[in-house]
Order: C-alpha cells, then structure tokens, then sequence
C-alpha cells in the first residue's frame, strides 16, 4: 500500500478534501492523511515541529510561512475563495440579511449569536460588530469557540445564528444557510495550497496540489460552498 501524504488543511477546505481524497487515489495518487483545523491553529502547530507534506491555509497565512522558510513559495497554488455566511437551525425562520441595516438588526434580535474566536470568519465578525456599534450587546450573550464548527451550537440550541465560512456552516447536518452576509461587508478568504519545505515526499505533495489547483476539482469546491 502506498504511504500516505500528510495534509494539514483550514476547516474551509474540510468537506472538499473528504470527497476529493477518493477521486485523487482512484486517479492513481496515494492515500491522504488529513487533518483539520483554523488556520492560526495551523500556523502555531507548524511552529512547533509539527510535520506535514502539504498545507492549505488562508493565502496569508502561507505567505508567513514562506516567508519563514517552511514552504516552498515555487509550490504554491491558491485554489479557492471562500465567503462568510450565516445559518439558523433547520425549520427556523431565515432572518432578512441582504444589507447592512437588516443584518444589523437580524444580530440583535437573536438570542445569541455563535462565532469562532480563531477562524478567519471570526475575526472579521468580532471586527465587523465594531464597525456596526454592536459589539458590546452581541458579545455580552455569544457563543464564542476557540475552533471548530460555529453551527454545532445551533444544533445544540445555544444559538440562534451561527456566523462562519458558508463552507464550513455546510459541513454541519440539521441547519440551513441564510446566504452570505452582505458582500461589501467582507472581504472573501483566498485559501491557497503549498508544499512543506521539510517533506519527505517532495514529488507525491507537488502531484496533490498539481490536483487540487485543476479544473477537475471545481465542481467539489463549489459543491462545498467555495469558489474556485
């Protein structure tokens, strides 16, 4: 059996690499050793020794890591946009977010609102409620996790909005995406794809993100709530 390629990815990526990892072994590449986190989370791990053959980060991200010699920059390929969203439970009623003021106002009717203290989602959300005036009120009652999926929480009735990538939203069974908030709010995430300097399988990493860059793939990114 062929040895595995070690992948650390942003959960963004989560659901297309899980339906891409099949396709990429049937087409002749060898197994995919995934594993998922936010990309600080990623870059803090990286940091401290841990190994990888190929990395998907925020396209910032990778560039920090270049920049450091971890990766290297002839590799990297950026592969897909992702945008933020926000999803109420399955069944309950989609709140009217198509501008500012609608979203402005569907955020402070809700009981509270989940978002990710790590993730490229939550950091512009903690920034965009600044920006709005609402931090204080929206914060005082928040569901805030170090990582993972924000809409887990409406799931488990802690929340009634969750506000994440839409393709991280996606991943969680039992809720719906309401849309993207309004797209002058944000500024779309670009995850890109490199190969660890360190990689012990230098040829099978520039295979997989020959792969993960090409058209083939396109129908699975957008399936998954990216665009690529």
């Amino acid at each position: 059996m062929a040895e595995s390629i070690r992948v650390l990815s942003t959960l963004a990526l989560k659901g297309a690499i899980r339906q891409l990892a099949d396709k990429y072994q049937a087409a002749g590449g060898g197994p995919i050793d995934a594993d998922f986190a936010p990309t600080l989370a990623l870059l803090q791990r990286l940091r401290a020794g841990e190994a990888a053959d190929v990395v998907i980060l925020t396209r910032e991200g990778l560039d920090e890591i270049v920049r450091e010699g971890r990766a290297a920059a002839e590799s990297c390929v950026d592969l897909a946009r992702s945008f933020v969203g926000v999803a109420v439970k399955a069944g309950a009623a989609h709140p009217d977010i198509a501008t500012e003021a609608d979203l402005r106002a569907a955020l402070l009717a809700a009981r509270a609102v989940a978002y990710s203290r790590l993730g490229a989602s939550g950091i512009l959300f903690a920034q965009l409620i600044e920006r709005l005036g609402i931090a204080a009120e929206i914060n005082a009652r928040a569901v805030i996790i170090p990582q993972g999926f924000t809409a887990e929480r409406l799931v488990a009735g802690e929340a009634d909005l969750a506000i994440q990538q839409i393709s991280e939203l996606k991943q969680v069974d039992g809720i719906e995406v309401v849309g993207p908030i309004p797209r002058e709010l944000q500024t779309p995430a670009v995850f890109s794809a490199g190969r660890m300097t360190a990689s012990r399988k230098p040829g099978e990493a520039d295979r997989l993100l020959l792969y993960l860059a090409s058209a083939e793939v396109a129908p699975a990114l957008r399936e998954s709530g990216l665009e690529p």
